[in-house]
C-alpha cells in the first residue's frame, strides 16, 4: 500500500472537516482500532483525492457512500487494505470502509451510517465517527458531493 510511505508526513490530528454540498461535517478518526485505514484515509485527504467526489450510493435509513473517483461504486485508489475489524459498532454517525466481497478489498470508498446497522459489525472496518454535522449527512442524495476535506490541526 502506498499510503504507508507517507505516514511520517501526516498531521498528528485525527479530526477531519468535510465540506459537503449539503453543509459541513466533522469526523474523528480511530487510529487505535484501525491504524492502517486511518493512515490511508488521511493520506488521501492530504493529497486532495476526495475533493469533488460524489456520493454514489445512498440507502435511506442505512448508509451514504462516497470515495469512488469514478462515481460508479467500482473505483478506488489503486491499492487495497487488510481488514481491521474491531469492536466499534455501526451506530448512527459511524464511518466505515466499504469493500467488495473479500474482507481485504477496501480502498478509498467509505460510508456514513445513517441508522444503526449491527449486522455490519465485525464484517466491515469502522474507522471513525461524525462529531458534528450529521444533519447535513441526512440531507445527502446520490450525486451530492464532498467539496473539500481537510485534517484539522
Amino acid at each position: 500500500m502506498t499510503a504507508t510511505a507517507h505516514a511520517a508526513d501526516l498531521p498528528a490530528s485525527n479530526t477531519v472537516e468535510i465540506t459537503t454540498s449539503k453543509g459541513p461535517v466533522t469526523v474523528v478518526l480511530y487510529p487505535d482500532v484501525a491504524p492502517k485505514h486511518v493512515e490511508a484515509f488521511k493520506t488521501l485527504v492530504q493529497k486532495g483525492f476526495y475533493n469533488g467526489l460524489k456520493f454514489h450510493r445512498v440507502v435511506p435509513g442505512f448508509v451514504a457512500q462516497t470515495g469512488d473517483p469514478t462515481g460508479t461504486g467500482t473505483g478506488g485508489p489503486g491499492y487495497t487494505l487488510k481488514a481491521e475489524f474491531n469492536n466499534k459498532p455501526h451506530k448512527r454517525g459511524a464511518l466505515g470502509m466499504a469493500r467488495a466481497a473479500s474482507p481485504d478489498s477496501a480502498g478509498s470508498q467509505f460510508y456514513f451510517v445513517l441508522e444503526a446497522a449491527p449486522h455490519l459489525d465485525n464484517n466491515y472496518t469502522v474507522f471513525g465517527e461524525v462529531t458534528s454535522g450529521m444533519e447535513n449527512i441526512d440531507k445527502i442524495k446520490v450525486g451530492d458531493t464532498m467539496e473539500t476535506l481537510k485534517i484539522v490541526e
